[in-house]
């Protein structure tokens, strides 16, 4: 059965509040076990606490009667918060912060409410804290989840059906979303054939699923799977941490260099010309389950439903982008300038408040 279809089955069994669908058979199950319980001899896993990054970034763009700091959310697990690294302005969250004051030339203030180790049933504690009463919600929210999911066996309906809804609640609040899909675990150095090969099946097909739920749900994403996979794979010394699970500072910039352009596409920082689709680039509409299954294969392409396009026999139609990159060596320098994309300012701001609030 290819991706697209096996990802169209989970994500209509998510829809309607089914469980049970499974992407491998019983003896596969008990082989990946095995396998699992080899793996984690030799993945070392981090018990450390992420970085705090929370705070102000972007302070050279505040003045009087300046535009008040752009809210961001970062939602998920301990890849959102960041886990693995030990400067706050390595995180995701800090590295995006920065990115996107720098395009909006405004001041953006960063919460993060990911946690290491939460899986799909902990979205709707963090939606609840983004949502609580009495504050204003985010302007926009970057969730990363799907890799406990996987490692902890969760029925990928279940998983889909969580994130879907806590994509509906908070479009619903007015928060835009953008959803980093299931990484591939497939390119965890310690873990060998032929559990490589299985989780990188498993992490493709939840991700595929993933992005048809929150399309549909009103959000957009990113595929991180292949993005990540060959770099990893290449230069894993250099892009894991010293835990051989967790991104290290190269392999959380790689991830937010995938992620920011969607990021400023959802607040309209984007140009209008490059929401256009290229065939140059490979870009294009296509049924939402091939555009998904596409995408797991393909890291950094986004995933976003078309506009004014009816639903067709393969169902409703989304927009694939492939928005461009520049290259690692750049970023790195650029990071070296800035402290990440911000000020040396403002990482010390951020981390006051991070103190302030501990």
């Amino acid at each position: 059965m290819s991706r697209a279809r096996v990802a169209r089955r989970i994500a209509g069994a998510a829809a309607v509040g089914g469980g049970g669908i499974s992407l491998l058979g019983g003896a596969a199950v008990g082989l990946v076990l095995a396998e699992v319980r080899l793996a984690r001899r030799v993945v070392g896993g981090s018990g450390d606490v992420p970085p705090r990054a929370d705070g102000r970034y972007g302070s050279a763009f505040a003045h009087p009667g300046a535009e008040p700091p752009l809210r961001l959310v970062l939602v998920g697990d301990s890849t959102a918060a960041g886990q693995g690294v030990h400067r706050a302005g390595q995180t995701p969250g800090a590295l995006l912060a920065s990115g996107l004051a720098a395009v909006a030339e405004r001041p953006v203030r960063l919460v993060t409410v990911a946690q290491p180790g939460a899986q799909s049933d902990d979205l709707p504690r963090q939606v609840e804290l983004i949502l609580e009463s009495g504050t204003a919600p985010p302007d926009v929210a970057v969730i990363m989840i799907g890799a406990n999911d996987v490692t902890h066996r969760m029925p990928p309906a279940t998983s889909v059906r969580l994130l879907a809804d806590a994509v509906r609640q908070l479009r619903a609040a007015g928060v835009g979303v953008v959803v980093g899909t299931c990484p591939d675990l497939g390119s965890v150095e310690p873990v060998y054939q032929p559990l490589r090969w299985l989780a990188r099946r498993m992490s493709r097909q939840l991700a595929a699923a993933q992005t048809i739920a929150v399309v549909e749900a009103g959000g957009r994403t990113v595929s991180l799977g292949d993005l990540l996979g060959p770099e990893f794979e290449a230069r894993p010394r250099e892009l894991f941490g010293p835990d051989n699970y967790h991104p290290s500072a190269e392999g959380y910039a790689t991830a937010a260099m995938a992620v920011l352009p969607t990021l400023c596409a959802v607040l309209g920082l984007w140009p209008l010309a490059d929401e256009r689709p290229d065939a140059r680039r490979g870009e294009g509409f296509l049924p939402v389950a091939q555009a998904a299954a596409e995408a797991a294969g393909t890291g950094g392409t986004e995933v976003t439903a078309a506009r004014d396009t009816a639903a067709g026999p393969r169902g409703r139609w989304a927009l694939v982008k492939r928005r461009r990159r520049r290259p690692l060596e750049q970023e790195r320098e650029d990071v070296a300038a800035g402290g990440g994309g911000g000020s040396a300012g403002d990482a010390g701001e951020a981390e006051n408040a991070a103190d302030r609030s501990a």
